[in-house]
């Protein structure tokens, strides 16, 4: 009877669980482990359940849960070249992007509806961030504030004063 050798591990993340393991088999404590591995004692904890539960396999990686992305890789390159047109392009008043504008682009470009809390999330893969407007008070004078960056902040950096860096 053959049996295979155990494979790899395809993360480091799996490579931990897998030692974790192996350690657990020879004889070494729930605490121990995760000293060693720099892991909190509960993860080492439920590790040892699910190996113990559905054997060295249970421990490799697993498909992430839910349902996988609608949008394909070449529309998903394509949506920061959509977004760069500005919101007001696409029929918006303002420039504001929001994430229902964005789930508003994608169910017309593409055809695909995506709830709004899960655009962010389309939005980190593609390193995309939602812009808030700065808040100023009307009453600024930004000649003054301008004046103040070139002539007066210099001299608090110099004596070691700017109040930015406390």
């Amino acid at each position: 009877m053959e049996t295979t050798a155990p494979r790899e591990p395809l993360t480091w993340r799996e490579g931990r669980r897998l030692r974790a393991w192996e350690l657990f088999q020879a004889g070494w404590k729930i605490g121990e482990i995760a000293v060693a591995l720099g892991v909190t004692h509960g993860a080492v904890s439920q590790w040892r359940q699910r190996a113990e539960t559905g054997g060295r396999e249970a421990l490799h990686e697993r498909k992430p849960p839910g349902k996988p992305t609608q949008l394909t890789a070449a529309q998903l390159a394509r949506l920061p070249e959509l977004l760069a047109r500005g919101a007001e392009a696409w029929g918006f008043v303002g420039e504001r992007w929001t994430r229902a504008r964005v789930a508003e682009v994608i169910r017309r470009e593409f055809a695909v509806h995506h709830h709004p809390a899960h655009v962010s999330r389309l939005l980190a893969r593609i390193d995309w961030t939602l812009q808030r407007p700065a808040r100023h008070a009307r009453e600024r004078d930004e000649a003054a504030v301008t004046q103040w960056r070139e002539e007066t902040q210099p001299v608090l950096e110099k004596r070691g004063l700017n109040p930015r860096r406390r």
